[in-house]
């Protein structure tokens, strides 16, 4: 199981880009997520809406409610034309980002 500080981060751009793929709620993020890592990494649920409202806040999300299911109306998550600019940026930077990293953490023999 990875370190939850490691990966915080990176969580906004985590969760922009799986709403980027289609508009998703949050239990169906949460799944997603530990579905894409093989369960090492879990991300706790008032994490996850402390993400949204600090993504709503940025104007870089939106939410609105789908129709009923199981359970009642889904509040669903969608990524705003703002968001899609900064998860781009947010790309990039994370590409250099990894290549410095990348520089010091090769293996010492």
């Amino acid at each position: 199981m990875i370190r939850s500080d490691i990966i915080r981060g990176h969580l906004d751009a985590i969760i922009l880009r799986l709403i980027l793929e289609n508009d998703r709620y949050g239990y169906e993020i949460s799944q997603e997520i530990s579905l894409r890592t093989e369960n090492s990494f879990q991300i706790k649920e008032a994490t996850l809406y402390a993400v949204f409202q600090r993504l709503e806040k940025k104007e870089l999300i939106e939410s609105y409610y789908g129709s009923v299911s199981r359970g009642g109306k889904r509040k669903y998550y969608r990524i705003t034309t703002l968001g899609k600019a900064f998860f781009k940026e947010t790309v990039e930077e994370w590409k250099e980002t990894k290549k410095i990293i990348n520089l010091f953490m090769e293996e010492f023999n």
